[in-house]
């Protein structure tokens, strides 16, 4: 089974946030995928969404043996275990967030349906904190 190389970003505006990346960075490689390269901590102001707690972000480079949608349902499930109550998807916009995991690329896969969509262009074209969190990565 080949290994596909994968670009994620995570970021936290509750709690202790980069704690909480840390944890989602450990559960997914527990998960059985091999985190090879992280970013520096960045820390931005909410996008989409006013709130006065600000967000701890990084992005990280693995490599995973899973699909995208298997990818995606790994991700969702730390989430959830995490304490993620409402998925932006699902409630219709943006809240603040214990942990938020974006599958950004995944190898040069142009992909797309109901659940995902990669490459994420939102977060490659439009906001400028993962433009610069990214800037290395891609």
């Amino acid at each position: 089974m080949s290994q596909h190389k994968v670009v994620l970003l995570l970021g936290s505006n509750l709690g202790e946030q980069k704690k909480n990346v840390e944890l989602a960075l450990k559960m997914i490689n527990d998960s059985g995928n091999h985190i090879s390269q992280t970013s520096e901590f960045l820390m931005s102001d909410p996008v989409e969404f006013v709130s006065s707690n600000i967000f701890c972000n990084i992005a990280a480079i693995i490599f995973t043996h899973l699909s995208p949608i298997q990818l995606l349902d790994c991700i969702k499930n730390i989430e959830v275990e995490m304490g993620r109550i409402n998925d932006s998807k699902v409630s219709g916009g943006y809240t603040d967030r214990i942990i938020d995991i974006d599958i950004i690329k995944y190898n040069e896969l142009n992909f797309k349906s109901e659940r995902l969509e990669v490459p994420h262009k939102k977060h490659l074209f439009e906001r400028d904190f993962s433009r610069i969190l990214l800037k290395d990565f891609i």
